[in-house]
């Protein structure tokens, strides 16, 4: 992401490939605003777990998988690009230190743990149970946010607050189509450590029935 960010503004050519992707999103809108955040967050993911973790060989719970998380991540991504615009008319449609401190606070100590964090353990933990009205108002509760979705919270800071500092020094146009290149790696390689933890885990002990952990929650 920091090579694309450098290639922006030392490469002429790279910069006009951005502008391209640019004017694509901008020329296609709320469907490419869609497209990408459900290819990045639910398809891509399931195909990377076929390949690698189910032998090329599709299942009905892949479908299922899709049926499910294809509609929440393109929620996810309308809200996403709904608050980059939102934050480009508060602070200016700028890339200065102070804006881009501004959008990061907004985004990553507003945002994320007022909403996003909380939504999306709440559900894959409601999937994860069977769509269970008792696991919805579990998840409302205090304790349940302290449990599990602070300590997703933590492990999100680490990584995205690096990757928003990036993002939030680009153009607003291009903000979103780099989001969607960083949420592709970042469930990816989410998608890797929770099979591979699972595949391991299931070789030497049966399966717990107590509920994952948060992060294996948020893409299980």
């Amino acid at each position: 992401m920091l090579a694309l960010l450098i290639g922006y503004y030392l490469s002429p050519a790279f910069a006009d490939f951005l502008e391209k992707v640019a004017l694509f999103k901008l020329h296609h809108g709320l469907l490419f605003v869609i497209a990408a955040a459900a290819t990045a967050g639910a398809l891509l993911p399931e195909l990377f777990l076929i390949l690698f973790f189910q032998g090329g060989r599709a299942s009905r719970r892949n479908l299922r998988n899709l049926c499910f998380t294809i509609p929440i991540w393109a929620f996810d991504g309308v809200l996403v690009d709904l608050l980059y615009r939102s934050e480009a008319a508060w602070f200016g449609n700028v890339v200065t230190v102070p804006v881009v401190l501004a959008k990061i606070c907004v985004d990553q100590f507003g945002y994320n743990p007022l909403f996003a964090a909380p939504f999306e353990v709440l559900a894959y933990e409601w999937k994860n149970s069977g769509f269970s009205l008792e696991s919805l108002g579990r998840g409302l509760t205090w304790t349940h946010y302290c449990d599990k979705v602070i300590p997703t919270l933590l492990a999100t800071w680490v990584v995205w607050i690096p990757l928003m500092a990036i993002i939030y020094s680009l153009p607003l146009v291009l903000q979103f189509p780099l989001f969607s290149l960083a949420l592709t790696f970042w469930v990816l390689l989410l998608t890797y450590m929770t099979n591979s933890f699972a595949s391991r885990h299931q070789d030497t002990q049966p399966v717990s029935a107590g509920a994952p952990s948060p992060i294996v929650e948020t893409i299980s």
